[in-house]
């Protein structure tokens, strides 16, 4: 049975559980669970992290922990007992754990290790907290420790901000918001501002000195030298190096690891410099022989100088090499690091080039017992300490030195009788009063223990030495008196002895008769002269001689002469102990000395402050014992020294002794009777304040009266215990005198002079500190009304004086913050003095930062949840004083401009905050009854409205993200709790008085905007925070976002018919809202959209208002990243939405404009389709098709099906620009060109748009123009840019603009010039099916095609498209794909290769025009695809295959043309067609025939420089049919069988003999071409080919050809046609003649390059060989390769994931051999790879592969593209029979219809068709382009007719060609031939709804030839001489135009 469990309710998980009993649990280890029930072992419950599954798990899986429980019952709350940080460090443990392991996913490496170091850490200190075993102090530094790591990781993981108190996190709902706000600020700053350490540390450790030449023992000594002063700064550290250079001791580090400790901020500067002097230890000279002197000296060796500069950078200077400079003269030792410093190094040498002094340095900052914690590895390792020279800045009380510096400075010595100067060392002792030398009390430096005597190192040969060693002794203070310093004076000998001759000493006492120590400063001393062995043992020999010149000469001049010797010392003391100070001395004194009272309390101020702080507490019982003495005469003398000593305390060098004197007079101070004397002498100063001129000693007095009443008070406390408490009266009334008298002083206001208001600021400044001194004596109400009176009482006229109006304010902020304040019955008393003065500053707009200040404290006292009376009245004041100024306070400080300086504009965010804290905390304290009251209390209703808008501004100030940083969600979460209370409140008096007759659109706009932006907030969205987060958000505040917009729906319903005033503009702020993703806010806000279409369809009959408004501000918002699938689902739903309201479809369908309602939602609904899909592509980084199609997809639909101008204008520029991105240059000209569309060459002025300016729609339109120029010139689509150069040249012209038009004219023959000399490649086209339902909507089961890339094949499109959708599957045929394909729920790509269809032929059926022109013509403007699949339909005869193989062609018709705006377009309509195996060898053989032809006319005109590719060709051809290739179409089509079963193919039949006996006499004139350019090697070759032609033509029954088709040479009158390069006209003879054979209107164009023809099995190859398929690279050839028609398998390089095959049905057919069924017959078949089979490969003997070689123009197209169905059905249907006329060659005229062309665009011929011109041999039209297109249908049938009647018949004998002649009845009626411009873009008028740019079209009135372009000129007089063609009348347009407005 399940029974509830008591106390195990809340547990850990520590083993996984699966959960696979019934009602199992699934639980993963580390899960917390809160439990319910139990029952035998079993636990029921939920893990924390999802509280919505309930099961049952084992109890042996968790470890149950204590817990207390909230809510008993059905929704109770577990909150586990443990401390909160352990708690804190679990759940952020947990967060980081997830995004710890994201952090690797994005490869951040370095954060994703720190982190986990960190996380380890962390670990590793709960371990510790949860043991228990720490003590306090280690605890709390512990915590420390963690808090510190989670700040780090949760600032460096971007999360919150968490605010603590003592390591402790900090719920907002338990301490008022003020204090809140300084919680964050405080962590913010300590995480922003780093505070500058005022003390700061230089750590030196020694390493070596690399020096070539030792061998000797050295000391080296490093000091701190200021050059500024000339003078060391620090102690030294000194350290001895062994012979090798390395410390003498290296296991000792203090040794050589110092601390030069105190160094203060003013030292760190560029001019300290570390200075190291190096002293070795040897012989005299450092040459000599080692033998010579066994003695050692202390001799100078080298100088090495730093800049402490280098080390402000922060780091550490591991191994720094310092430069040693040797002392040439000895005489300049002494100043050798200044000569360095001052760069005079050049007078000393280098050690050498590779010496120096190995150093390690490093900086550190803060005081010393935060650097012994954070360095403790270097204390711990032992390091000396080195001090500054003297007291540091600070001097702590407590602190015992006793030091006293000697420097040896200098000595003048005589010769003593020898001829050269002496080598002279000095001998320091330190002798005691007894005359026994002091033991070790000489300290050479930091590194060494101190020694009893000092040896200074030796000069040579110098009788003025200069030594300037500093030595410290540190002698007791005890051992001072009667100690002197005894200097010892010896010449050391050179000689082999090496003796030392004692000559003279000199001694120093180091304290007078007087008690007064040796004075700082120089000292000359007295040599006294001795012998060599004189005995100083015995001291009163010498004591009583003079020891200082100065004295000395004072007492006996007439000794002069005998003290010509002196040395000289410098002294420095640094003692807490003893004084130099007569003067002080005779204070302490004073008893000994009554008569000098006077006078030394006079100089007491004169002492300096360091000498007074030492002896405080003597010099303080000094002054009341005077006080006590004699009041009457010293009482006044005394309260100055008293005062002095107090000020004297205010300086920050003596600030640490202020506890001094508290526990002096705490504990110490006796003067029971000295308040009286005080008070009276106060009193005195204070009544006398208003008539002295001279003020300053009254401001010093005033300045100390905290301490004055501290003394008044404890004397007055001592006087009461001894006496019981008498005279408690008369001490009162004394107080309430002198604060009368302080009262009157500060109502005084200045006048004229500032000296008053002075003293008035200096009282004020220190009056607050007195509150808690007189809390001692009196009661706190008394206390308060004192204070009250005392404030109450200042002047508030507040232009007197800012000075004195800040102080004013500060002391009232002393106030808040004192003891007193915090008392309730006192702080209600003082409340109204605060508030005034802050009231007047407030409304000043003065002192803001003290405000905030003040008014925070106020608040950090008025708790939260404080609910008693008082605190209640506090809030009736606090709101009636100050809620209106603090609202026009915050609206004030933000509305100013901020501040440019950082610290300025820290400063404006600080205050700021505060006063936003200030306002949050009012209103959280507010009641019901606060809120009654605030609303009653304003008079009239427009009051009422000033205030709720101000609020309502303020609110929305609030809400910004810039108000608190972003890491402060716990801040903003609190603000927004207390907003959407206050709102509720004030919703009320909202519908209360602003509504029907008193409606208010002002406030009810307010009021809305508020609501939609407090919705909108980052900070709510609580969909994007962590689960952990989230939850917690909820239980404390809920969904404030739904509060917030249910409070909406209900304000909106009850606004009724004044909704009006808000349609449309809250369309845009609530459809923000419904685009947040919380099904509960969606389903509240939706509704109210049927609301507005409702009352805007009653007020104006429509809704266009509301459509137009939704569609703009939904592109925005999208756009932005709002919105969901999700959304568009329900905004397009019929499912119910909130409560009782049915969905919006569904209201709307019951409406009377439910037609256009429902056109509404759908139109949004597929705006938000196109406009997800655009942002989803938009998030991908690189351009993309995606992106480029998607951008398309919805300009397309703002254009043409919401018609929104300026949306499509700035779609336009976006997909602009990712063309560019991604350089497809001449799609984004035609993008821009859509644009240029919309104007007008006008003067319109237009405005600034996008990146435009303000300028003349001329201009934009001439911009734009040269801009689209320069794109089509980088995309090499130069005829189109030929037209635009045109276009604008007319302007130009028009205006005269002649400067202009000559560029123009340039550009334009530059595009010219780059037609004719620019390699251009030509782009493969591919066909691309996307089906699935997880596709985007621009392509979900749509078929396209695209052009590729350069270069780009097959193979590497079907890779981008792959990557470009990674999880879509590559389907495996080329079928049509079934329904369950189009409704799957993935993504399915069908990619194979489709083959161009040029829609005019003209160009490219005309001789004489070179490929670099009619390569453009090929694969631009396209609308139309095909690609062929082969088949065998019915029986296949395994003998020839060719009787059964049949063809399926698949047209594909784009919606627009390519290239265009996208480099694909949708397929609009496909067209199947099937070719009999009859029509499929007639397309073969013509293809052949013509390949043939142009490659015979490339040799002969000498094009080829290799006739390798003719060769192969001819061989091809040839050695096929010789093995049975053209047979095989003899023996299916030409038998008996086939004709009589297919009597309607007797046409085909009769026009595929002439094609075979065409290429019979091709072959004949290709071989007597080839015999002319054959080289030598190949001669066996070519005889070889012509036998096999003879026996080729044998089995054709052909012995010689018959007259009509007999090859006859026909010479051209001027030689050789004029052929431009790379053309390719009709065949030649080998003498230049013009071979023109007979064509039926079956001969297919030169331009189809294409081949298709499906051959498989054995006849395969014999195909290949006819149609002249080889294998051999492009290069032979010299030409590029061409594309095919399909790709549905390949022998090579498919792509393994993308193929395609042909039907599932044509590849199981049993017909087909398995042996030519490639191992992947489904792979997709490249166009470079395939043969003429589509789908099969064609296997190839090794010989015949070698011999074969790959065409240009090997795969050519079956049929003509301008053959309609029917036409293709049945070829021969226009065929009409043509007589030869024996007529001379005469041109062919025809009337009103055809205008000729030239060859070139500079001669001109009169009209007509010469008869010797190139442009019409073969089967070529001719024709005038048109703006409009003809349908396929007339296209095709006129062209064949055209071309049937325009074709010259041979004639075997070589006379003129004759050319048809028609009679009247028989001349067929002709369609005008339409043939683009080089440089046009048409439309397809009659199927296509959506218009390409027409900018790119020539004008209807005066067109341009078609080729080449003419000049003006020219172009007019053509057209007025010639026939004129009938015009077509104007271009029709499917969309009406509009000029653009932008």
């Amino acid at each position: 049975m399940w029974i509830p469990t008591e106390h195990e309710k809340y547990g850990v998980v520590i083993a996984s559980f699966r959960g696979t009993v019934p009602y199992g649990l699934s639980l993963e280890i580390g899960d917390t669970v809160q439990i319910l029930e139990k029952c035998d072992g079993w636990y029921r419950g939920f893990a924390l992290k999802n509280p919505n599954i309930k099961g049952i798990f084992p109890s042996s899986y968790v470890h149950l922990k204590n817990a207390c429980v909230k809510n008993k019952g059905q929704f109770e709350m577990v909150i586990p007992t443990e401390d909160s940080v352990i708690t804190e460090m679990t759940s952020t443990l947990r967060d980081w754990g997830t995004m710890w392991k994201q952090l690797y996913v994005r490869n951040e490496g370095d954060l994703f290790h720190r982190l986990w170091h960190i996380m380890n850490e962390i670990l590793d200190l709960r371990r510790q907290v949860l043991v228990g075993h720490l003590t306090h102090d280690r605890m709390k530094d512990v915590k420390r420790h963690i808090t510190a790591r989670l700040d780090w990781g949760n600032e460096q993981l971007g999360l919150d901000l968490v605010p603590r108190k003592e390591y402790a996190m900090v719920d907002p709902e338990d301490i008022s918001i003020t204090e809140l706000y300084r919680l964050m600020e405080h962590r913010h700053r300590k995480k922003d501002t780093p505070v500058q350490a005022s003390s700061h540390h230089l750590f030196v450790q020694m390493k070596s000195l690399m020096c070539s030449n030792l061998g000797e023992e050295l000391e080296v000594i490093f000091s701190l030298f200021d050059s500024k002063e000339n003078r060391p700064i620090s102690e030294r550290f000194f350290l001895r190096l062994n012979r090798n250079g390395l410390p003498k001791a290296p296991d000792k580090p203090e040794r050589h690891c110092s601390l030069f400790v105190d160094l203060g901020s003013s030292e760190l500067r560029k001019d300290i410099y570390i200075t190291v002097h190096i002293i070795r230890i040897g012989r005299m000279g450092a040459g000599e022989k080692k033998n010579a002197c066994s003695v050692q000296y202390r001799r100078p060796f080298g100088c090495a100088v730093l800049s402490i500069a280098d080390l402000l950078t922060g780091e550490t200077k591991d191994d720094l090499v310092l430069k040693v400079y040797m002392c040439n003269t000895e005489s300049e030792w002494y100043q050798i690091h200044e000569n360095i410093i001052k760069k005079l190094n050049a007078r000393y040498n280098l050690t050498g080039s590779n010496a120096g002094l190995a150093v390690s340095l490093q900086l550190l900052h803060g005081d010393i017992e935060q650097i012994r914690r954070e360095y403790s590895s270097v204390f711990s390792h032992g390091v000396s300490i080195t001090r500054k020279l003297g007291f540091s800045d600070i001097i702590m009380p407590g602190e015992m030195r006793n030091d006293l510096y000697i420097t040896v400075e200098r000595g003048e010595f005589e010769k003593g009788g020898k001829s050269v100067a002496r080598n002279v060392e000095v001998t320091m002792f330190i002798v005691d009063s007894n005359g026994q030398p002091l033991k070790d009390f000489i300290s050479f430096g930091s590194g060494e223990p101190p020694a009893s005597e000092y040896h200074s190192f030796v000069l040579y040969h110098n009788n003025s030495p200069r030594w300037s060693e500093l030595l410290k002794l540190p002698i007791p203070v005890d051992k001072f008196r009667g100690s002197h310093i005894r200097f010892e004076f010896r010449h050391c000998s050179t000689k082999e002895k090496g003796e030392k001759k004692l000559f003279g000493f000199s001694f120093v006492p180091l304290m007078q008769e007087d008690g007064r120590t040796l004075p700082d400063g120089t000292h000359e001393l007295i040599v006294h002269k001795c012998e060599e062995n004189t005995n100083l043992q015995d001291t009163t020999r010498y004591l009583k001689l003079p020891f200082s010149k100065v004295i000395f000469l004072g007492n006996n001049n007439q000794t002069m002469k005998a003290t010509k010797e002196s040395f000289w010392i410098t002294s420095f003391l640094c003692s807490t102990k003893l004084t130099q100070n007569g003067d002080m001395l005779d204070l302490l004194k004073w008893r000994t000395h009554p008569d000098k009272i006077t006078g030394c309390l006079s100089k007491l101020k004169e002492i300096d402050g360091s000498e007074i702080v030492k002896f405080l507490q003597d010099t303080l019982d000094t002054l009341f014992g005077i006080l006590d003495e004699n009041s009457q005469k010293y009482g006044s003398k005394v309260f100055d020294s008293l005062v002095h000593i107090i000020n004297l305390l205010q300086d920050s060098k003596f600030h640490h002794f202020k506890p001094v004197m508290d526990t002096y007079i705490e504990s110490h101070f006796a003067g029971a009777l000295a308040y009286r004397d005080l008070i009276k002498v106060l009193k005195w100063y204070v009544d006398r304040i208003t008539e002295a001129e001279r003020q300053e000693h009254i401001q010093e007095v005033l300045k100390a009266q905290e301490y004055i009443f501290k003394y008044i008070v404890q004397s007055r406390r001592l006087f009461s215990l001894a006496t019981g408490g008498q005279n408690e009266e008369e001490f009162r009334c004394c107080i309430q005198e002198l604060l009368m008298s302080v009262r009157f002083f500060l109502s005084q206001e200045s006048k004229g002079t500032g000296a008053l208001s002075q003293s008035q600021a200096v009282f004020l400044s220190s009056f607050p500190a007195v509150y808690s001194e007189l809390l001692k004596l009196f009661d706190v109400r008394e206390v308060a009304n004192l204070v009250q009176d005392t404030l109450g009482s200042l002047p508030t006229i507040m232009h007197v004086d800012d000075s004195l109006q800040a102080i004013k304010l500060q002391c009232i902020g002393k106030t808040v913050e004192s003891q007193l304040y915090t008392n309730p019955d006192s702080r209600y008393i003082l409340l109204p003095v605060v508030l005034h003065h802050l009231h007047i500053h407030l409304q000043e707009q003065k002192d803001l930062i003290m405000c905030a200040r003040i008014l925070s404290n106020v608040f950090c006292l008025i708790k939260k949840n404080s609910s008693e009376k008082s605190v209640l009245e506090e809030i009736d004041v606090i709101v009636a004083s100050l809620l209106d100024i603090l609202l026009r306070t915050i609206l004030e400080i933000t509305s100013r401009p901020q501040a440019s300086s950082s610290a300025m504009r820290l400063q404006f965010q600080d205050v700021t905050g505060e006063f936003v804290a200030c306002l949050l905390s009012l209103l959280r304290q507010m009641t019901d009854r606060h809120y009654q009251q605030l609303l009653n209390s304003f008079s009239t209703k427009e009051e009422l409205r000033d205030f709720l808008l101000q609020i309502f501004t303020v609110f929305r100030i609030l809400i910004r993200p810039e108000m608190f940083p972003k890491d402060w969600t716990v801040m903003r979460l609190v603000a927004n709790n207390v907003i959407i209370t206050t709102v509720l409140y004030l919703s009320d008096a909202l519908r209360k008085n602003f509504l029907n007759e008193n409606f208010d659109y002002k406030i009810w706009d307010s009021y809305f905007y508020l609501a939609v932006i407090f919705i909108n907030q980052l900070c709510l969205q609580l969909e994007m925070f962590t689960p952990s987060k989230k939850k917690k958000v909820l239980e404390k505040y809920g969904d404030m976002r739904v509060t917030m917009g249910c409070e909406i729906f209900s304000m909106w319903q009850n606004l009724g018919e004044h909704k009006l005033h808000f349609i449309p503009a809250l369309i845009g702020p609530f459809l923000e809202v419904t685009l947040i993703p919380q099904p509960d806010l969606r389903n509240v806000m939706i509704p109210i959209f049927h609301d507005m279409m409702d009352w805007e369809q009653r007020r104006s009959g429509n809704f266009k208002q509301v459509e137009a408004k939704l569609i703009d501000k939904l592109d925005s918002l999208m756009s932005e990243g709002k919105g969901d699938e999700t959304y568009r689902e329900l905004f397009n739903s019929i499912i119910p939405l909130f409560g009782p309201y049915p969905s919006l479809l569904k209201k709307i369908e019951r409406e009377t404009w439910r037609e256009s309602g429902v056109s509404l939602i759908a139109t949004v609904t597929r705006l938000m389709e196109r406009l997800l899909d655009y942002r989803d592509c938009m998030k991908i980084g690189e351009v993309d098709g995606k992106k480029i199609g998607c951008t398309v997809s919805l300009l397309n639909f703002y254009k043409t099906e919401l018609n929104k101008e300026e949306m499509y204008i700035r779609y336009i520029h976006k997909l602009y620009d990712l063309h560019l991105k991604a350089q497809n240059f001449t799609e984004a000209a035609y993008t821009l060109l859509l644009y240029d569309e919309l104007l007008e060459w006008s003067d319109r002025p237009l405005r600034e748009f996008l990146t435009y300016p303000m300028q003349t729609e001329w201009q934009r339109k001439e911009h734009l123009h040269l801009t689209i120029i320069q794109n089509f010139d980088r995309g090499k689509c130069w005829e189109n840019g030929i037209i635009l150069c045109r276009k604008i040249a007319e302007q130009y012209e028009s205006y005269y603009d002649y400067r202009n038009l000559s560029k123009m004219r340039m550009m334009e023959a530059s595009l010219y010039d780059k037609i004719m000399d620019q390699q251009r490649l030509e782009p493969e086209f591919f066909r691309v099916g996307f089906y699935g339902k997880k596709f985007p909507f621009f392509l979900r089961n749509k078929e396209f095609v695209c052009r590729g890339h350069d270069y780009e094949r097959l193979e590497a499109f079907q890779q981008r498209m792959l990557n470009e959708f990674p999880h879509a599957i590559a389907m495996q045929h080329a079928n049509q794909p079934d329904e369950t394909i189009f409704q799957a729920e993935a993504q399915y790509l069908q990619i194979y290769a489709v083959t161009p269809i040029p829609e005019s032929q003209e160009v490219l059926q005309r001789e004489g025009v070179p490929d670099n022109i009619k390569s453009f013509y090929k694969v631009n403007h396209i609308w139309k695809f095909r690609y062929d699949r082969p088949f065998h339909k019915g029986t296949k005869d395994k003998e020839n295959e060719f009787k059964s193989l049949w063809v399926e062609r698949t047209s594909l018709y784009l919606v627009q043309s390519l290239p265009g705006i996208s480099r694909w377009f949708e397929v609009e309509k496909r067209e199947v067609v099937e070719m009999s195996p009859l029509e499929n060898a007639m397309e073969v053989l013509e293809n052949k025939n013509q390949q043939l032809k142009t490659l015979i006319s490339q040799c002969q005109t000498r094009q080829m420089q290799n006739i390798n590719p003719l060769t192969m060709c001819l061989n091809g051809v040839i050695d096929a049919a010789v093995n049975g290739g053209v047979s095989r179409y003899q023996e299916a089509f030409f038998v008996k069988d086939y004709i009589l079963s297919h009597p309607e193919d007797g046409e085909k039949i009769a026009r595929l003999r002439e094609l075979m006996l065409e290429q019979a006499q091709i072959l004949e004139f290709g071989l007597a071409v080839h015999e002319k350019f054959v080289p030598q090697d190949m001669r066996p070759l070519h005889k070889k080919l012509v036998d096999q032609f003879f026996v080729m033509k044998s089995s054709f029954g052909i012995q010689e050809f018959p007259a009509c088709i007999q090859a006859s040479p026909v010479h051209f009158p001027n030689g050789s046609p004029r052929v431009c390069r790379n053309s390719a006209p009709a065949s030649m003879s080998p003498d230049g003649t013009r071979v023109i054979p007979r064509r039926s209107p079956l001969s297919y164009p030169a331009v189809n390059r294409y081949s298709s023809s499906s051959l498989s099995s054995q006849a395969s190859a014999e195909v290949s060989n006819i149609t002249g398929q080889s294998e051999s690279s492009d290069e032979v050839f010299n030409m590029q390769p061409s594309p095919s028609t399909s790709s549905l398998s390949s022998t090579h390089s498919a792509s393994p994931n993308v193929t395609s095959s042909a039907p599932s049905s044509a590849r199981a057919s049993p017909l087909l051999s398995d042996k030519h069924k490639h191992s992947r017959e489904n792979s997709c078949l490249s166009p470079r790879d395939r043969p003429c089979s589509a789908i099969y490969p064609t296997p190839v003997e090794p010989s015949q592969r070698m011999l074969f070689n790959h065409i240009g123009d090997g795969a050519l197209p079956r049929s003509d593209p301008n053959l309609s169905a029917p036409e293709k059905a049945s070829p021969a249907r226009h065929t009409t029979s043509v007589s030869p006329s024996p007529a001379g060659r005469s041109p062919l005229k025809v009337q009103g219809s055809v205008q000729s062309f030239t060859p070139s665009p500079v001669e001109y011929n009169s009209p007509g068709l010469s008869s010797n011109s190139p442009v019409l041999s073969g089967s070529y039209s001719s024709g005038i382009s048109s703006l409009s297109r003809c349908s396929t249908s007339e296209t095709s049938g006129f062209e064949n007719q055209a071309n049937e009647q325009s074709v010259p018949v041979p004639v075997p004998v070589p006379v003129p060609v004759p050319v048809p002649s028609f009679s009247g009845s028989e001349e067929p009626v002709r369609k005008e031939s339409k043939t683009p411009p080089p440089y046009s873009v048409y439309e397809r008028t009659l199927r296509r709804p959506v218009p390409l740019p027409h900018s790119l079209s020539i004008p209807v009135t005066s067109e341009p030839p078609a080729l080449p372009p003419k000049p003006l000129a020219a172009r007019s007089s053509h057209l007025e001489n010639g026939t004129r063609r009938t015009d077509p009348g104007p271009r029709p347009r499917p969309l009406p135009r509009k000029v653009s407005q932008l």
